[in-house]
């Protein structure tokens, strides 16, 4: 029994220091880095994480940022962070506004803004798609598989790497490859997996669906034409849209259809929201063909968020139309719960035939009750959230202005009072 306790004892020693040493190893994957890497940041793939200890939002990247850098260990992208509390100089060099920030150098080809969804995935697929050429050739069979089953989301030119379309494919590689990847390869390999007509041909994947480009759908001139398929096809059909990506959302010059639910802190759902948001989504799912040129579905899990872009409170869950070149809105007649698949196709149908009435929109006196809306909404949640922050950023100032007023007034009282003592004294002499 002594024997079978002290084996237990060690055996959870052991684990212990091995949970402790791996923790270690995780944490020293990011590289702690000075000023000095302005020198350095031409030699190689750097992904860096510029910061501030004081910011909240910077220590809740921090674990992500470890898993980041454990991710890329293997390959060679360098993963560091620098503190920009004790080295000012990259603050200017860079033109860092707010933190943390998130930048990509590419081996003195330039740096890259990570302006997206701060998840270890997308950090992760956005540091791997600019350390590798815009276009990569892929000429056996079974990595076309693999990518299938990897990267789930890509571009594919089928055909040779000469003529008009391979130089206009590649101009886009380039101008999108910090979102999404691009790969080309031979007629042969590519009427194994995809269905197209004669090459060269240009297919995207993702969700498990092939969508081939076919100049003919659209009205515009080919170099148009394929440069709007490929900015709207980089998408999913319904995705989370947060403020972090929805200027790329923005970009596509589609309405915008949001669904509009509340996540909890670990970012689940209830039941009846997500029940909401499957049915929103079957919507664009059995109706592609008829509304994806026009339309691009997502949901938005912030309730502030989605109050930020009606200007209103919004019930949950709720749909709205968003249009992207405008800036207007529309909400559909009937109540969130009275909505139905055959509701919101024709509300689609009613927006695209611009039946229906807008609201918002960009003009100066909508600005400037937005930004009066959000100030109201900041102050309210620094109230909430943090009632003690609150009462030294107001209550200081404010203390220090009665204090300022205070004696700027006894100022006066006093000197009042100086000037009767001195008047006084002037009557009782020339009285004498």
């Amino acid at each position: 029994m002594l024997i079978s306790n002290i084996l237990t004892q060690n055996v959870i020693l052991l684990f212990i220091v091995a949970v402790i040493s791996l923790k270690d190893v995780d944490s020293s994957r990011v590289l702690e880095l000075s000023d000095g890497f302005i020198e350095m940041k031409n030699d190689g793939h750097w992904f860096i994480m510029f910061y501030a200890p004081w910011c909240n939002y910077c220590k809740k990247l921090e674990p992500i940022w470890r898993h980041v850098a454990q991710a890329l260990h293997h390959s060679d992208i360098r993963v560091g962070k620098i503190d920009c509390t004790r080295y000012k100089r990259v603050v200017s060099e860079f033109g860092l506004s707010g933190y943390p920030t998130i930048m990509f150098f590419r081996d003195g080809e330039g740096q890259f803004l990570f302006n997206n969804e701060r998840t270890k995935d997308e950090m992760v697929h956005f540091a791997k798609r600019l350390a590798r050429p815009p276009v990569q050739e892929v000429t056996d069979s079974k990595d076309i598989e693999m990518l299938k089953q990897t990267n789930r989301h890509f571009f594919m030119f089928i055909g040779k790497s000469v003529g008009h379309i391979w130089d206009l494919f590649y101009d886009l590689a380039k101008y999108y490859q910090a979102h999404s990847y691009f790969y080309i390869t031979s007629e042969a390999t590519g009427k194994q997996h995809f269905t197209f007509g004669e090459s060269p041909a240009v297919v995207v994947y993702k969700e498990e669906q092939q969508y081939s480009f076919n100049a003919e759908e659209w009205d515009s001139d080919f170099n148009t034409s394929l440069t709007q398929w490929v900015n709207t096809e980089r998408f999913n059909t319904f995705v989370k849209i947060t403020r972090s990506n929805i200027h790329h959302m923005m970009e596509t010059n589609k309405y915008l259809v949001l669904a509009l639910v509340e996540e909890n802190k670990i970012e689940k759902l209830p039941p009846h929201h997500s029940e909401f948001l499957q049915m929103v989504e079957s919507v664009i799912i059995k109706n592609r063909e008829r509304f994806h040129r026009e339309f691009q579905f997502g949901w938005i899990g912030s309730p502030d968020f989605a109050n930020a872009i009606t200007i209103s409170e919004m019930p949950l869950p709720s749909l709205i139309i968003y249009n992207s070149t405008t800036r207007h809105h529309h909400f559909p007649e009937e109540k969130p719960h009275e909505l139905t698949p055959e509701s919101i196709t024709s509300f689609l149908e009613a927006v695209r035939n611009q039946t229906v009435k807008a609201y918002g929109g960009s003009g100066i006196l909508i600005q400037l009750y937005r930004s009066l809306y959000e100030t109201k909404t900041a102050l309210v949640n620094i109230f909430t959230n943090n009632p003690a922050t609150a009462c030294v950023l107001f209550g200081l100032p404010f203390s220090l202005f009665i204090i300022l007023c205070y004696s700027t007034c006894c100022t006066d009282i006093l000197d009042a009072n100086d000037d009767d003592e001195d008047d006084s004294d002037s009557y009782h002499e020339k009285k004498e």
